[in-house]
């Protein structure tokens, strides 16, 4: 039996990540320390005899019995909300909790797969954006303490595969929406479905000409799955490339959400970039990998999930 082990298990992709491997056949082990991480998230897994749940903060020294096929290091803050919250925890879940990760992975010569992100590229210059793109990053700015642990755990990813010999994969994943995004983590489709659903202005950052390409959850999980059987190194983006203005985006919501709320603008965040588009060129020739869902569909089984969730909290709705 395939036995696999993912640190940020309890979060947005990482319970994604466990659910699906569990419907795998595989043996789960779900590392967290709920910093961001919510125990309900994966509190419906607890009675599978082959999934276990670690309290553990992967900063320090970890260690886990039995063998393992695969570490997938999914812990991070990755919502602005948090990492401006956690800059310090950022860093080092980064830095050190990549170390740990990889040296799990070395010690049960499994295969190690790092959870990067579309930010390593910053606010690019070259649109859309290809794996061979190096970004454009400010390395002292507001959002330095997300983008610079990412590219620092690549590069310690990368030195980890030739240095000592571990089998190591790297996903850039683009913006991932779903259930279970926390309603209060700041970024745009929850806090728009969320305003849209209480019948709250919709605030949108700028004049909202700046673009998303947003991606399903489900289709992010298939696309990191076969990353991980895979004996690609990386990085490899994932994502849906099409691409939508943030205004756009919560003309949409509010219009599959039926609300009237007025949309309303904020300041722009500083270093907040003007384009996000992948080029999935490289998993569609080496995965086989596309997305499949529609934006549209994808925004409406969100917000059914959103809408159960505000109405179990008992929070009053938009007619």
């Amino acid at each position: 039996m395939t036995r696999v082990a993912i640190t940020g298990g309890a979060g947005f992709l990482g319970s994604h990540l466990c659910e699906r491997l569990l419907s795998d056949g595989a043996e789960v082990i779900c590392v967290d320390n709920f910093v961001t991480g919510r125990p309900e998230n994966v509190e419906h897994l607890l009675t599978n005899r082959r999934f276990r749940l670690v309290d553990r903060d992967v900063t320090e020294y970890l260690h886990l019995p039995g063998p393992l096929d695969a570490v997938l290091h999914f812990a991070s803050p990755a919502s602005p909300v948090d990492y401006y919250r956690l800059p310090i925890e950022t860093l080092m879940v980064g830095s050190t909790g990549t170390r740990n990760a990889l040296g799990l992975a070395k010690a049960k010569g499994a295969r190690f797969l790092l959870a990067s992100t579309s930010e390593t590229y910053g606010d690019p210059k070259v649109h859309p954006q290809p794996e061979t793109y190096w970004g454009n990053v400010n390395p002292v700015g507001p959002r330095s303490m997300y983008d610079e642990a990412k590219r620092f755990a690549e590069a310690l990813t990368m030195a980890y595969r030739n240095a000592r010999g571990v089998n190591t994969g790297i996903v850039r994943i683009f913006n991932t929406y779903g259930p279970r995004m926390r309603a209060d983590d700041g970024r745009a489709i929850p806090t728009f479905i969320s305003q849209a659903l209480r019948g709250e202005p919709i605030t949108v950052a700028g004049d909202g000409s700046q673009t998303r390409s947003v991606c399903y959850v489900d289709d992010l999980i298939e696309g990191i799955l076969r990353l991980l059987w895979s004996d690609l190194p990386g990085p490899v983006n994932i994502g849906n490339p099409y691409e939508l203005s943030i205004l756009d985006t919560a003309r949409l919501v509010r219009e599959l959400c039926g609300s009237d709320a007025p949309i309303t603008f904020i300041p722009r965040p500083v270093d907040d970039p003007t384009v996000r588009q992948p080029d999935i060129t490289l998993a569609r020739q080496r995965l086989g990998w596309e997305p499949r869902v529609s934006v549209g569909d994808g925004l409406a089984r969100t917000i059914t999930w959103f809408e159960r969730e505000l109405a179990g909290a008992g929070q009053p709705q938009a007619a």
